[in-house]
């Protein structure tokens, strides 16, 4: 099946060898001598946008025309944007994010589940959840499918990660930001330390990386043709920074904040160029985080209580994943929501999950549609995301 100027059409021919080399085509010692043709559905003959405009670098246009399809006209005539190289190929190479992401954790022994969409409470005791009527009662979209695998480590599966559509009401309007997401989603028990899992983590990223990059060449260089970017860079092992430290390069820099202060997202870009500078990688990860910056559910330092288990993963300066080690212990986690002023009833249930004893586990959450986004280069999530939804969005 073919497409021809939006028509689909098929085409009987043969396959011959040419006398010399075409040279305007990519493929220059074959053509097709056809013999019949037949349209199997025709398009409009008018369209709202036009391929050849929607596939133009957005770089110096060689032509010099200057025009350009802009981002609500491609998104409202998805279907023919999709249609585009370029889309074509990003869209390639997410899957191929979903597919790597899926082989490293099998080969290191995790099992994939399947979690929940539905939930009777706020997943993560926040009010970002977008609320629905279920039969008689209120439901919520989940959060996070961050409960059910911490209950899969308590029901002894060990390793766990899920990939599945992921819910956050909240009203971002920004380039990375997304009401709807697909999630990939890892939990695993560990030993001795929770670096067991960052480690597990990182390298799992690395070989990402490196599957992108050995196999994906030609999709890179289509999406580089209109949307031009440098290649990313990584490190084997991935560098791994204490937050602390992320804090001494910004105060090097000129940036006054305390060493406890979260970062904000200017400063979270600014460390990432720092990093790159010195270190000449695009992915790192910070590890270490203030406790009071986290959620009520990370395992504090035991040696010192300002600081906590957890850690952030980042690609060209942008968070893509946020981890920690989990309160494995009800009574403990009992405490920490109440720190955190969170109604103990509306997490009961996560609470009853370690009641009957949970080995110490760590894990995190990574958006597909945002490393796809950063490993490329790109300047908008919506590009990566097939159909987004946004605060704005919930059509086609």
């Amino acid at each position: 099946m073919l497409q021809f100027e939006h028509d689909f059409i098929q085409v009987v021919a043969k396959v011959v060898v040419t006398g010399q080399k075409i040279e305007s085509c990519s493929i220059q010692d074959i053509e097709i001598y056809a013999t019949k043709v037949f349209v199997v559905s025709a398009s409009a003959q008018r369209l709202p946008l036009q391929i050849d405009d929607a596939m133009r670098p957005e770089a110096d246009d060689p032509e010099g025309l200057q025009i350009k399809v802009n981002q609500d006209t491609r998104l409202d005539n998805r279907v023919l944007d999709l249609r585009t190289p370029t889309n074509q190929a990003i869209f390639r190479l997410e899957a191929g994010v979903c597919h790597l992401f899926r082989e490293a954790l099998r080969m290191r022994g995790f099992t994939e589940i399947m979690c929940p969409k539905l939930i009777s409470s706020a997943s993560e005791g926040g009010a970002n959840v977008f609320g629905m009527k279920y039969f008689e009662r209120e439901a919520f979209l989940a959060q996070s499918p961050q409960l059910y695998k911490q209950m899969a480590i308590a029901a002894d599966f060990g390793k766990v990660f899920t990939i599945g559509p992921v819910f956050r009401a909240e009203n971002s309007n920004t380039h990375r930001h997304l009401t709807e997401f697909v999630g990939l989603d890892l939990e695993m028990a560990f030993t001795h330390h929770y670096h067991e899992a960052v480690n597990v983590i990182g390298n799992m990223f690395t070989e990402i990386f490196r599957g992108l990059r050995d196999n994906y060449a030609d999709e890179i260089a289509t999406v580089n043709h209109q949307f031009p970017a440098e290649p990313f860079k990584f490190l084997d092992p991935p560098l791994c920074l204490e937050f602390k430290e992320g804090v001494a390069l910004l105060k090097e820099a000129g940036i006054e904040m305390e060493e406890t202060e979260d970062l904000s997202t200017p400063n979270e870009k600014l460390l990432g160029r720092l990093v790159k500078a010195k270190y000449d990688t695009d992915f790192y990860i910070l590890d270490k985080y203030p406790l009071a910056v986290r959620p009520f559910y990370t395992m504090p330092d035991p040696n010192n209580p300002k600081w906590s288990n957890s850690y952030d993963m980042f690609m060209r300066g942008e968070e893509i994943l946020s981890g920690a080690q989990r309160i494995h212990d009800a009574t403990l986690l009992v405490e920490r929501a109440k720190a955190h002023e969170i109604p103990i009833d509306t997490i009961q249930s996560y609470i009853d999950s370690f009641k009957y004893g949970c080995p110490p586990h760590a894990g995190g959450g990574i958006g597909l549609e945002r490393v796809t986004m950063l490993y490329l280069g790109l300047d908008n999530i919506r590009k990566t995301s097939m159909f987004p939804r946004d605060p704005k969005r919930l059509t086609p």
